[in-house]
């Protein structure tokens, strides 16, 4: 199986999000997360999903203004050229 360039929107459950795009990285994909819809909750299972995108090697980016300070804010031209880049798009 070739490599390939995900994008994972974490659009209704941000924890699952962090998850499945570290879990990907295990079989050597590239893989891009977009947080959506709404500020990611500070809660402990974040935070250690958080430590699961840093050893994985994942800079998350955002659509969420409010988190526009802390991650790269992606726009929609910017966000629809990540999807026309992905061979793979998986929302949640």
């Amino acid at each position: 199986m070739a490599d390939k360039h995900i994008l994972v929107l974490a659009r209704r459950d941000h924890g699952e999000g962090m998850r499945v795009a570290a879990g990907l990285t295990i079989a050597g994909h590239t893989v891009r997360l977009v947080f959506m819809t709404g500020p990611v909750a500070e809660t402990e299972e974040n935070a250690a999903n958080a430590e699961l995108l840093e050893l994985s090697d994942i800079v998350p980016e955002t659509t969420v203004a409010e988190m526009g300070d802390e991650l790269n804010l992606l726009d929609a031209k910017a966000l629809a050229a990540a999807m026309a880049a992905s061979d793979l798009t998986i929302n949640l």
